[in-house]
C-alpha cells in the first residue's frame, strides 16, 4: 500500500540512496517505504498518547513537530549511511588503484587484477568491483558494467578513474600506466 500511494519520483529517490548505501540490512524499495511510513504514523501517535491530559493545544504542536520529524528521520539515517559508505570507498580507492596497478604491471589483465583485489581486499569497493566481476560474467560489457558501478556509488574520484579506464580502453592505451596516474592524481588530491 505504501509503494502505490508513493509518488514515482520519491520511489525512484528512495532506490538511488539505498543503492548508495549498499542496500544496508538488505532493505528493498518497498521495505524502506513501509518503515517510513509506520515512522510517520507511530511516532506522531505515540508522542500523542504521551501527551494525553495536557492542554489540547499544547498537545498540536508537538504531535506537529513528531510528524515532520518522522517524515525526515528516515531520509535523513539513509543519507548519513551514504556519506559513510562513499566516505569509505573514496578512502579506499586509492590502495585499490595501488593493487590493481601491480597487479596489471605483473602480467594479468584488468578483470583478473579485480578478481585478485575481490579476493584480497574487503568492504564497500571491493564489494562493488564484486558485483561488477558477476555483471561480466553474466555477459554486461565492461565499460557499462563499470559505469553502473560509478554511478551507483555517487563517488566523484570513482566516476573519474572509471571514465580513465574506459578511455585508456577504447584507444588501447596501456591500462596500468593509466592506474598509475591515476593513483598519484587522487594521492596528489588527498593531500591538498
Amino acid at each position: 500500500i505504501a509503494v502505490k500511494f508513493t509518488p514515482l519520483n520519491m520511489r525512484h529517490q528512495a532506490e538511488q540512496l539505498l543503492e548508495q548505501a549498499g542496500h544496508p540490512g538488505n532493505l528493498k524499495v518497498t521495505d524502506f517505504l513501509v518503515i517510513k511510513l509506520l515512522v510517520t504514523i507511530v511516532l506522531p501517535v505515540l508522542t500523542y498518547f504521551m501527551m494525553v491530559g495536557s492542554n489540547p493545544a499544547a498537545v498540536l504542536l508537538p504531535v506537529a513537530v513528531a510528524f515532520i520529524l518522522a517524515m525526515i528521520l528516515p531520509d535523513f539515517v539513509l543519507k548519513r549511511q551514504v556519506k559513510a559508505r562513499q566516505q569509505r570507498i573514496s578512502n579506499a580507492l586509492a590502495d585499490t588503484l595501488d593493487l590493481l596497478t601491480v597487479s596489471v604491471e605483473a602480467g594479468l589483465g584488468f578483470d583478473q587484477a579485480i578478481l585478485k583485489l575481490v579476493e584480497k581486499t574487503k568492504g564497500p569497493l571491493a564489494e562493488e568491483f564484486k558485483r561488477v566481476l558477476n555483471e561480466i560474467r553474466i555477459g554486461k560489457i565492461r565499460r557499462d558494467a563499470l559505469r553502473e558501478m560509478a554511478n551507483r556509488t555517487g563517488v566523484e574520484d570513482l566516476h573519474t578513474f572509471v571514465g580513465a579506464i574506459i578511455q585508456a580502453d577504447q584507444l588501447g592505451v596501456s591500462i596500468g600506466n593509466v592506474l598509475r596516474i591515476q593513483s598519484q592524481q587522487l594521492r596528489q588530491k588527498r593531500r591538498f
